[in-house]
């Protein structure tokens, strides 16, 4: 690794700052109240609970004050003196690193060697009693951030909020957290560079613990514990004798709540009166194109029983309920009330479809009563354009049934075994949709697709492949069903460049998708990297390297196909998993293949990527090459290595 000069962050300032007065400190703490509460709540562990965050902030911020008329305190940060407004008060910047140094406190741990500090305990006040309160619910961006910082450090999170919602420097930020007591602000600021910096979304209602909703807890549960207070009241002492006996203090699992405790987040969770409702035509004034401004749609909506029995099991599927995730999905409960996309009757079954920011869930369960039911779950976090434009909603004797998005405006079924003339010369001019090979699909006014044979499911030989072509106002996307909630994205160009595909491109290609179905792929990229003359001249060949990126990250995988002139379809010569080639981060590819001419001799032909300046065969083929094109005559069944080099000197090995 290259060794990089980094300027060390400055120390924290000495020198002791400016006396404040209370009036003063007050002052600036009424001023400027609703942005110390948030700067609490965005510090406090997420593990607290909303409810408890939302009070603790309040507290924090409100004992921020002077406990005697002025304050010398020599921890207190100097005013900037070329700032404005509350950057140049003294007053905010002490309440402020008040505010910080208790929200940093009450994030650690309680332990038995020392007492517990004050912002380490329930605050005394603010209290609400019988109303739990909690803010306004975001979109799936702050969802995605709430759920980064809350695998942050406390010191990293003050970090990354004093950034963002403060806008000071490192240096000051280093400062700040020295002066709040932190032993290392250096590690925090790495930490917090960790996570994107969006910053914008801090502001967000999301993160306004002033800006409140309010909602009763559990009103039965409460009763009866009513009725259980004055029996546990002839219980007490009992207990305080017993708990004077050596024992094994916390037991196994910690501070945990019972495995049945109930809390305000999962129980607004099962509300179906509180699942998000989008407005019709709320994606028509929407900047944005994801699931987020899809509208709850299907004749359903309104069956609160079945919008309820969704929900629990979802929380807690049964005996009976067939789970199902792609590879990398969670399939616990929503963390709050997720989204409602449809509900409706689609074929023999009522199906739910929620939305959560980070998944798409369906629920299926028989019209007929039949016990039991079905639960699927994708991950679909930062889907947005063509990977937010349809979602399974049954199948069903290998045919599929889609909802699409409310902007999507025809939709056309293609066997892309079929689809159109010239496919194996590898055109990229997108076919229109009605040209030959391609079937118009109906749709209902709620946009629920007509049933059509799916290749997910297909076994044997490989004669048919039908794709999904979804035409909006930006353009025409092609997708197919590789057995997930959400189609496959289908495109084609130089990796990093990918553009939206035509049937004819993957005409050669389309059978080798049967290799990555069930995996949890979001997009499958085809490149044709090179072009080679035959020998004996007997016409050209295409090498393409198809690779196909999933959901989670992880998982990736790419092939490298030879399709030669005058065959219908390519052959897969080599693959490999979780590596870079073919992508964005390393266009690079090289490849090999065993070819037969029409004489009946054998070649050792393999093709690099562009800018591969040489290639060497060793092993049972000895042979080398100037340029990214190698053919060498073979022996039947010989096996061979290939090594590559590229044109600023790197060594680049053979797919296999």
């Amino acid at each position: 690794m290259q060794s990089q000069d980094v300027a060390p962050r400055p120390a924290p300032d000495p020198r002791p700052g400016p006396v404040v007065d209370v009036e003063q400190a007050e002052a600036a703490l009424v001023e400027h109240y609703p942005r110390l509460v948030r700067l609490a709540y965005l510090v406090l562990p997420p593990s607290l609970g909303r409810n408890r965050r939302v009070l603790t902030a309040h507290a924090l911020t409100q004992r921020a004050l002077p406990r005697g008329r002025t304050s010398g305190d020599a921890s207190v940060l100097p005013a900037q003196k070329t700032a404005e407004g509350r950057d140049a008060d003294p007053g905010y910047a002490y309440v402020r690193l008040r505010v910080l140094r208790t929200a940093l406190e009450a994030g650690r741990p309680l332990t038995f060697r020392a007492w517990p500090k004050r912002a380490q305990l329930p605050p005394l006040l603010p209290q609400v009693w019988g109303l739990r309160l909690f803010p306004r619910s975001g979109g799936a961006d702050e969802l995605a951030l709430d759920q980064r910082l809350s695998a942050l450090s406390a010191p990293a999170r003050a970090a990354y909020v004093l950034r963002g919602l403060e806008r000071l420097a490192d240096a000051d930020v280093h400062r700040v957290l020295a002066a709040a007591g932190e032993e290392d602000p250096e590690d925090a600021l790495d930490e917090a560079d960790e996570i994107e910096a969006k910053y914008g979304l801090l502001t967000s209602p999301e993160f306004d613990p002033c800006s409140l909703q309010a909602r009763p807890p559990d009103l039965m549960r409460r009763r009866q514990h009513m009725k259980a207070a004055l029996a546990a009241t002839a219980a007490v002492a009992v207990c305080g004798a017993l708990l004077g006996l050596p024992g094994d203090g916390w037991g196994p699992d910690g501070a945990a709540a019972p495995p049945y405790a109930r809390n305000p987040s999962a129980q607004a969770a099962l509300d179906p009166g509180k699942l998000t409702l989008v407005p019709a035509a709320a994606w028509q004034s929407s900047t944005r194109t994801d699931f987020s401004v899809w509208p709850a749609r299907g004749a359903l909506t309104g069956d609160k029983a079945l919008l309820r029995r969704a929900l629990a099991v979802w929380a807690r599927p049964g005996e009976s309920v067939q789970v199902s995730a792609t590879p990398g999905t969670p399939s616990g409960a929503p963390p709050g009330p997720p989204q409602l996309l449809y509900a409706g009757e689609v074929d023999q079954s009522r199906v739910v479809l929620l939305y959560d920011g980070l998944r798409i869930a369906r629920y299926a369960e028989a019209k007929d009563g039949t016990q039991g039911a079905a639960l699927d779950f994708a991950r679909v976090d930062g889907a947005t354009g063509a990977e937010a434009n349809a979602v399974v909603l049954g199948r069903a004797d290998g045919n599929v049934r889609y909802l699409t998005a409310p902007w999507v405006r025809t939709a056309v079924v293609r066997d892309l075994l079929k689809s159109a003339v010239g496919a194996s010369g590898g055109s990229d001019s997108p076919d229109s949709p009605g040209s030959s090979g391609g079937t118009r699909l109906g749709r209902s006014a709620d946009g629920v697709t007509e049933p059509f044979a799916s290749p997910a499911q297909q076994t044997g030989e490989c004669r048919s492949w039908n794709a999904l072509e979804l035409t909006d106002r930006s353009g025409t996307r092609l997708t197919t069903d590789l057995g997930e909630l959400t189609p496959a994205r289908l495109t084609s160009g130089r990796p990093g460049q990918p553009r939206d595909a035509s049937a004819t491109t993957w005409a050669p290609l389309a059978c080798s998708l049967a290799s990555v179905r069930g995996q949890g792929v979001r997009a499958v990229n085809a490149w044709q990297y090179a072009r080679q003359p035959l020998p004996e001249a007997s016409g050209t060949a295409n090498w393409l390297c198809t690779r196909a990126d999933t959901w989670r990250g992880g998982g990736t995988r790419v092939l490298a196909q030879f399709h030669a002139q005058g065959q219908p379809y390519g052959a897969v010569v080599a693959k490999a998993e979780n590596v870079a080639a073919c992508g964005a981060k390393d266009s690079h590819v090289l490849a090999g293949v065993l070819w037969k001419s029409g004489t009946g001799d054998w070649y050792l032909l393999a093709a690099g990527s562009k800018d591969t300046e040489s290639i060497r065969a060793t092993g049972g083929v000895d042979g080398s090459t100037e340029g990214n094109l190698l053919a060498v005559r073979a022996q039947q069944g010989a096996q061979a290595g290939l090594k590559g080099t590229l044109a600023d000197g790197r060594s680049i090995g053979g797919l296999r």
